[in-house]
């Protein structure tokens, strides 16, 4: 570090993309949890077109997209802000009501832990049981912000609508932020508790359904009241902060909402079958809602599993300090199939 950098940022720990995008030209990329499947054309077509007019400043308010997102999910335009893919409007929820701290299991996306200590955010780190989110266990946080990815990642597993309300109801003082990135691969969507609560924030994203994790395009659900302090906190840092091209991309991809439809069922079907011959070569294989697996092998490392795909130009993601447990991202089921077959082999020449 320089001599120039502020002693509060000297101690960070940043977000690890050291195996992604350039370095992995070349590489079945089963690591970061994209989609196999290309944009639709509308998504293309939208952007092309919006190029023409980047001598103007973008809609900051991004009202077209909020006008279409609240009629799929019934809710005021107003009360949606929109992010830089969801990581910045979780920055924002960070700067603007973690003064109480934060919570949010010990296993999970690991931005949150990231961004508290950017924050300088006490945190508490609740575990899991059995790699499950156990609600009782986040009961009385004593106003604490307490963030749940459902489904929960790296882990895939989801909590029911019963289960996150037994947590919302358990802490009338904390806001609860559920982050849905996944839900759309078979969990249910906690919108609903938008309009019977005044302490829940939804998040979700457009970067894994509807392929645009390139576009970073992300986007909260709220009430009237939390989603204006949100968009004070945006509109004070980066009012432009989403492109017109990423803008229109977006109203695209809603506009193709079959599309998106055709291509989950796709991945669900994909994942399901991995999971299983995955088992019968001696995985173990959480129960996943998410286009991804999260699998361990009753002999063979974790480290070993990885190293031994990463030679044969295959990248997943390795979770050394969780138990041995790798993460498989779903490709498509050509790559799957590749996968499936280089395994086999590895598992062969690993426990003969």
């Amino acid at each position: 570090m320089s001599r120039f950098l502020h002693t509060k940022y000297s101690s960070l720990t940043p977000y690890d993309t050291s195996e992604e995008v350039e370095s992995l030209k070349g590489y079945l990329r089963l690591n970061t949890n994209e989609s196999p499947f290309p944009p639709s054309n509308n998504v293309i077509k939208y952007a092309r077109e919006a190029a023409r007019g980047m001598n103007y400043y973008s809609d900051p308010e991004c009202r077209l997209l909020a006008e279409k997102l609240s009629s799929m999910f019934g809710i005021k335009p107003e009360n949606i802000v929109f992010g830089n893919g969801s990581d910045e409007i979780l920055n924002f929820i960070f700067m603007a009501f973690c003064e109480n701290g934060a919570a949010f299991p010990e296993i999970t996306y690991s931005f949150y832990k990231i961004l508290a200590d950017f924050h300088g955010v006490d945190c508490v780190r609740v575990p899991l049981r059995e790699f499950r989110i156990v609600p009782e266990d986040y009961a009385n946080m004593n106003g604490r912000t307490i963030f749940i990815a459902n489904p929960n990642a790296p882990t895939g597993i989801a909590l029911t609508l019963a289960e996150l309300e037994r947590i919302i109801t358990s802490n009338p003082d904390s806001l609860i932020v559920i982050d849905e990135a996944y839900v759309d691969f078979g969990a249910e969507s906690a919108v609903k508790f938008i309009e019977s609560y005044d302490n829940v924030i939804i998040t979700r994203t457009f970067s894994k359904s509807r392929s645009m994790a390139g576009a970073r395009l992300g986007w909260c659900m709220t009430n009237e009241a939390l989603a204006r302090d949100i968009r004070n906190i945006k509109n004070t840092l980066t009012p432009y902060n989403i492109n017109a091209m990423t803008q229109a991309a977006g109203l695209g991809a809603l506009e193709d909402d079959e599309y998106t439809r055709k291509n989950i069922n796709v991945i669900c079907r994909v994942r399901d079958n991995t999971k299983n011959r995955l088992r019968e070569m001696g995985f173990e294989v959480l129960d996943s809602l998410t286009n991804f697996l999260f699998a361990r092998h009753e002999k063979i490392s974790g480290g070993k599993i990885y190293s031994s795909l990463r030679k044969r130009r295959i990248i997943i993601r390795h979770f050394e300090e969780i138990s041995d447990f790798n993460r498989i991202t779903i490709g498509s089921p050509e790559q799957m199939q590749i996968t499936l077959e280089v395994l086999r082999d590895i598992v062969s020449h690993e426990t003969r």
